[in-house]
């Protein structure tokens, strides 16, 4: 799973989703993307998951481009713990995905074949998504 190797802040604020996102709002490396439609804090769990199903439908043709990296710090208490204690200790980390965001692309690969591994991907998500192409099929 993807984590940061070091963080210049332990533990973050929540902060709130707004507005659309501005980079990483186009495709850059690859001819076709999954593109997020609605906001909300994908794991470094629920991507690998997605990249695991990509992967594993595209065997070994095409390259994958993963464009979000979970850099903020959840943090969570144990069970039935009293109130009080301060805030708890990172638990996992997230990416905080905006509307518009290009999360996967994708190269080498067959229309049909990149629309089936979006697909898979997108059941593994959070988040509404949509397929996109350079050519804007």
């Amino acid at each position: 799973m993807l984590l940061p190797k070091k963080v210049k802040h332990r533990k973050w604020q929540k902060g709130i989703v707004r507005g659309r996102a501005t980079s990483r709002s186009k495709l850059s490396f690859g001819s076709f993307g999954l593109k997020a439609l609605s906001a909300s804090w994908v794991s470094s769990r629920q991507i690998e998951a997605a990249r695991r199903a990509m992967t594993h439908f595209v065997h070994k043709g095409g390259k994958i481009w993963i464009r979000i990296f979970p850099d903020k710090p959840i943090t969570s208490h144990g069970s039935e713990v009293p109130m009080g204690g301060g805030k708890g200790a990172v638990d996992h980390y997230v990416y905080v995905v905006k509307p518009g965001t290009v999360l996967f692309e994708i190269d080498g690969v067959a229309l049909d074949k990149a629309k089936e591994a979006f697909r898979r991907a997108s059941h593994k998500l959070p988040v509404r998504t949509k397929f996109i192409s350079r050519e804007g099929i």
